[in-house]
């Protein structure tokens, strides 16, 4: 009886999938996972956990399929269904894991620890009682998140405060905006930043453009770096928002003939003749690379920046049991010329690692004006600009250098307050949620700020290369004034730097 019904166990993610048609086929494949399952089950010199070899199997089905087929298992799941609604329940603030430490990188304004006075910068030591030191920001995210109405107690530690301090958190429900930051970067040239594509991406957008153009907008830079994709019909919809009605966005053709269809613009839209560029990156994956597809192989607007990572399959999430789910590659996806952009990914480490593929070896074909688009390797810019920072920029980023100094800095009345006295009338100190401002919207990071960030990485104990520092000094600036201008006035403020 025991051996029955753990093969029962065994089968039945196999048995659901398989059509009973095609029992006669599998069944010879299922006799050795089976007899396998209860070698194991039997003979292994440990007690087994069922639930994590099942798992186990799964994953390694699918990994023989293609690199984008995947199981999800129940936290997985949950996560993806909140990218995918636009919502999640928690407190509201950004983390990031810094040598060993749970930092927070920025809280949700309006959200509830927002409101109780959360800042970038405070380290959250303790979840619940257990120290946040061994565990992923993945595994603090998941104790922060819960059911609405629930309480968290977490402490936190706050430079400046001589002792840690707790706070009860009741979680709300937080919106995950995928379209965060939009703003004018000239008197007539609008900037909107897409992060990913979820269920709420399209009403954001729309929001983001009435704003610009009240703001007198007359054209717009599209931002989709380092998006890595999500919703598909969001990705058609924002298509459909420059190009005319009827025009050819995407097609799709898979084994199951049900998914093959043919995806054009329904709608006449305002913003179908505005002057366009779309920014991508090797980042930008598979829903960005339909919109950059759609808008170039349609002769709509000029993309610039690298090639994109070249993901052209599309998954259809399989709701299974146990609140787990599979998502997997049931079509591949062509842009309006007919090119496939998918790479090959017969070697997963130049999959990985997106090997640049020979024009050689890429598909040839022609926009609707007859321009020569290739196939098989992303979507490839009209003008190429390289996105990288500097060896030394790089490294300082990585160890979370900037981040860290810009907390010290406009958190602290320093010494190096003084130093840049007096200030002028836009820059004089106030108060902000008890934090002291040191500093203006219209601050430049200067000379005595470089040399201070300088004596900061001695203390901290942060090695560089001096000749290294300076060659990148312009660069180091930046990254400075955005992280001080993102401590002190948001996300948003900070990325404005970059104008």
């Amino acid at each position: 009886m025991k051996r029955k019904i753990f093969l029962l166990f065994a089968l039945i993610f196999v048995l659901v999938l398989v059509p009973a048609r095609n029992e006669d086929i599998w069944s010879p494949y299922f006799e050795k996972v089976s007899s396998i399952v209860f070698l194991i089950e039997e003979n292994h010199f440990r007690d087994i956990d069922r639930e994590e070899l099942a798992y186990s199997s799964i994953k390694g089905m699918l990994q023989t399929l293609d690199p984008h087929s995947y199981f999800l298992d129940p936290s997985h799941f949950s996560r993806l269904r909140e990218e995918h609604v636009g919502k999640y329940h928690g407190l509201g603030i950004l983390i990031q894991k810094q040598e060993q430490r749970l930092v927070v990188i920025s809280p949700i304004e309006g959200g509830p620890a927002y409101r109780l006075g959360i800042q970038a910068g405070d380290i959250i030591s303790h979840i619940n009682g257990e120290s946040t030191k061994p565990i992923t920001s993945y595994e603090a995210m998941l104790k922060l998140r819960g059911i609405k109405g629930t309480k968290v107690n977490i402490t936190v530690v706050r430079e400046g405060m001589e002792k840690p301090f707790e706070l009860t958190i009741v979680r709300e429900e937080i919106p995950l905006y995928s379209v965060p930051y939009s703003f004018m970067l000239q008197d007539e040239i609008g900037y909107i930043f897409i992060r990913n594509f979820s269920a709420t991406t399209t009403k954001e957008f729309e929001e983001k453009m009435e704003s610009l153009v009240k703001q007198g907008m007359k054209s717009l830079i599209l931002d989709m770096r380092t998006n890595g994709g999500g919703t598909f019909i969001q990705s058609i919809e924002i298509s459909d928002e420059f190009l005319p009605r009827g025009t050819l966005i995407v097609s799709m053709k898979g084994k199951n003939k049900e998914y093959d269809k043919e995806f054009r613009a329904l709608y006449d839209n305002q913003y179908e003749k505005i002057p366009l560029v779309i920014l991508i990156n090797r980042g930008s994956a598979s829903a960005p690379e339909i919109v950059s597809g759609a808008i170039k192989d349609n002769d709509r607007g000029f993309i610039v920046g690298e090639t994109s990572f070249g993901k052209g399959l599309v998954q259809t999430v399989h709701p299974l049991s146990m609140n787990s789910a599979v998502a997997l590659t049931t079509a591949k996806y062509f842009t309006p010329s007919g090119r496939s952009i998918q790479r090959d990914y017969t070697r997963i480490e130049d999959y990985r690692f997106t090997r640049r593929i020979a024009e050689a070896e890429r598909e040839v074909r022609y926009t609707s004006g007859g321009r020569k688009v290739l196939g098989q390797g992303g979507i490839s810019p009209d003008y190429e600009v390289k996105f990288s920072f500097q060896t030394i920029t790089a490294k300082l980023l990585i160890k979370g250098a900037f981040f860290s100094y810009a907390q010290k800095f406009t958190h602290n009345n320093t010494p190096l307050s003084k130093k840049i006295s007096p200030l002028p009338e836009s820059q004089k100190r106030i108060k902000d949620s008890g934090r002291k401002k040191v500093v203006g919207r219209d601050f430049i990071v200067g000379s005595l700020v470089m040399e201070d960030f300088k004596d900061y990485l001695r203390e901290s104990k942060i090695d560089y290369d001096s000749d290294q520092f300076e060659e990148a000094k312009e660069e180091i600036k930046r990254e400075l004034e955005r992280e001080i201008f993102s401590s002190l006035w948001g996300i948003e403020e900070g990325v404005k730097v970059y104008r």
